[in-house]
């Protein structure tokens, strides 16, 4: 019995120590880097209010989106997100009928605090919130002389998986959803609209791990 057990009590110990080594190359430790890019769909879950009646309609927006992640521990990481996307608002069913208010670019540079979970060795979700701050940039004015939209701060959720390919890649899947509002001036205050875009960000990509 001895001699039957000796060695498989050995190859079991290897075994385990080679699980164990490829676990700690795998899982993300303190003091990485992790850098991402997705594709992403902005999806816009808007409501507003318009002096002359009606409601703003802005458009959803397919863009690439970058972002950089540090782990402070094994398992908390802070995320900061870089996109610009650009939207086309719409004033529908107001006094004057629609109103085509152009075209904006917007800015929301956002970080994020993350907990990473320690499910598995190959997937690993994490959930987060952290905060943005929304720049908007009027890129084409359509039907109105003018339009401007205030910057402000807003709020963010998050919840995505990584799937570990090996060699440091990531499979990277996100969503997150951003609480951005903005005031809306338009003809230098003749009409004014308090918006709430609230969108909804859907993404996918890859990232690399240092």
């Amino acid at each position: 019995m001895s001699t039957f057990t000796a060695p498989l009590r050995t190859g079991v110990a290897a075994a385990l120590t080679l699980i164990a080594g490829t676990t700690a190359a795998q899982a993300q430790e303190a003091g990485d880097w992790v850098i991402r890019g997705r594709a992403i769909a902005i999806v816009p879950e808007e409501s507003s209010t318009v002096s002359i009646g009606g409601e703003v309609d802005v458009s959803t927006s397919y863009v690439p989106e970058f972002d950089f992640t540090y782990f402070a521990t094994d398992n908390i990481a802070f995320e900061l997100i870089a996109a610009i996307a650009e939207h086309d608002l719409t004033a529908v069913g107001t006094a004057v009928g629609d109103v085509d208010l152009g075209d904006k670019w917007v800015l929301p540079p956002t970080l994020l605090a993350q907990y990473h979970f320690r499910v598995s060795d190959t997937v690993k979700p994490y959930v987060g919130v952290g905060v943005n701050y929304t720049f908007f940039f009027a890129d084409d004015e359509g039907d109105v002389e003018d339009i401007a939209l205030s910057d402000e701060f807003g709020f963010a959720l998050q919840a995505g998986f990584d799937v570990d390919l090996g060699d440091n890649w990531l499979l990277n899947v996100d969503v997150k959803r951003l609480f951005l509002s903005t005031d809306a001036t338009i003809n230098g205050g003749a009409i004014t609209a308090d918006v709430d875009l609230d969108p909804w960000v859907f993404g996918v990509g890859f990232g690399y791990r240092f």
